[in-house]
């Protein structure tokens, strides 16, 4: 098989793995060197100021030595196979990124003869590159689970990003779909991740030249619907990873059926969705201040689906409302559907100079479709007559009913 038979299989294999964003590294170029991951980020994915940037996503190999039931590349499956030489895909970065189609590379693999085989694979290309090529762009791989120590430790003092899959969100869901693997394979390279990062941290306050360890931190990402694990229960375990391991991100990729196992939903299609409002809720725990509780409790234990987190969370809570827009403080502000972090730092700057209206928050750019029935502007209020949940949930998702009895929805809003 040829270098472009291969990247069509393996290129074509690696859409599963979802755990990738903009680098947030800042490797600068040396002189006569290639690249700069200053700037640069993910295969179709987009930066703080809104480009959209490309990086090469491949897997190294698809020939896996296990057998998870969720998995198209598992060995039992029959698909076609590939494995790239680490000469191959330095040849393939270089060449693509010399004809400005990437800015970095995104490598991933699966379990080829070992993991510490694999990882040994995974080396080699990210010092070729490094040493050998010179290139100092953006790099983003996978850590294999069950690898040693040492290997992953190579493989982060050359990379900019790392990111070890948790896959599900039990061990027992690991159990039944995936049994060659243990929660305990999957944590020890988090672990010794994060403790890398935290020591390299630590020595370049005191060495200024000190070498940099997976200087964009690391990742993960949980597969959405092969269980029938709660939201509540994998949000609190988003929850965990973020304090436990600092991670920069966790990933949620709804469930492809690619498998018919008795141990699997049979469902005819991804519930995209309801991926949707776990990112949804995942940007409320990172940057709103919720906690997993807040959002969700054993009497509703799943995301709803027609409705956002924060305003489903609003309504849940709708005693605390409405708040008056120029004496709330900051952290109230951000909890009211409609209001972003922005927004709120804009309202908590403007309201010093004079007290604001309606308008004032429409040139804001304040979503007022939501925000209007959860504030008051100078004591008036324009949402209601009466703080009705009910009633106010039907306006926000623009409840349509018509003779039948079909209800239209908007499933795509925008969370703020």
């Amino acid at each position: 098989m040829d270098v472009i038979e291969k990247l069509k299989v393996l290129a074509d294999a690696a859409k599963y793995d979802v755990s990738c964003s903009s680098s947030g590294s800042n490797r600068k170029n040396k002189d006569g060197g290639l690249g700069d991951a200053s700037l640069s980020g993910i295969c179709h994915s987009w930066t703080d100021d809104g480009r959209c940037i490309s990086l090469l996503k491949i897997l190294m190999s698809n020939y896996c030595v296990y057998d998870c039931a969720y998995c198209v590349n598992r060995v039992s499956n029959d698909v076609p196979r590939a494995t790239f030489t680490p000469e191959e895909i330095v040849d393939i970065t270089i060449n693509f990124y010399k004809r400005n189609y990437i800015e970095g590379l995104f490598l991933s693999s699966a379990v080829y003869k070992s993991p510490n085989y694999t990882m040994e694979m995974i080396y080699k290309v990210v010092e070729k590159l490094r040493e050998e090529e010179n290139f100092n762009g953006y790099i983003h791989v996978k850590a294999i689970p069950g690898a040693d120590r040492d290997i992953v430790d190579k493989v982060g003092h050359l990379v900019d990003r790392m990111s070890v899959n948790i896959e599900l969100p039990t061990e027992e869901g690991l159990k039944i779909l995936a049994p060659q693997k243990n929660k305990e394979n999957i944590f020890k390279p988090m672990e010794q991740i994060k403790n890398s990062i935290v020591r390299s941290v630590d020595e370049r306050k005191k060495f200024r030249f000190s070498p940099k360890f997976v200087p964009a931190g690391q990742t993960t990402q949980l597969i959405v619907g092969a269980t029938p694990d709660a939201d509540l229960k994998i949000l609190r375990l988003s929850e965990g990873l973020y304090k436990g391991f600092d991670l920069k991100r966790v990933y949620y990729s709804a469930f492809v059926p690619v498998s018919n196992n008795s141990n699997l939903p049979a469902i005819k299609s991804p519930p995209l969705v309801r991926e949707n409002r776990l990112y949804q809720a995942d940007w409320l725990l990172r940057f709103y201040g919720f906690e997993a509780g807040e959002l969700l409790d054993e009497n509703k234990p799943n995301l709803d689906l027609m409705l956002d987190p924060k305003c489903d969370w609003a309504l849940r809570n709708i005693h605390l409302f409405p708040v008056e827009i120029n004496k709330s403080d900051y952290n109230m502000l951000i909890r009211v559907p409609g209001i972003g972090v922005k927004s709120a730092m804009k309202i908590m700057s403007a309201r010093r100079f004079a007290s604001l209206g309606f308008d004032d928050l429409k040139k804001m750019g304040i979503v007022l479709k939501r925000a209007q029935y959860f504030i008051t502007c100078k004591g008036k209020h324009y949402g209601l007559k009466s703080m009705n949940e009910e009633a106010i949930r039907n306006r926000i998702v623009d409840k349509q009913i018509v003779t039948d009895g079909i209800v239209q929805l908007s499933m795509f809003d925008k969370v703020y």
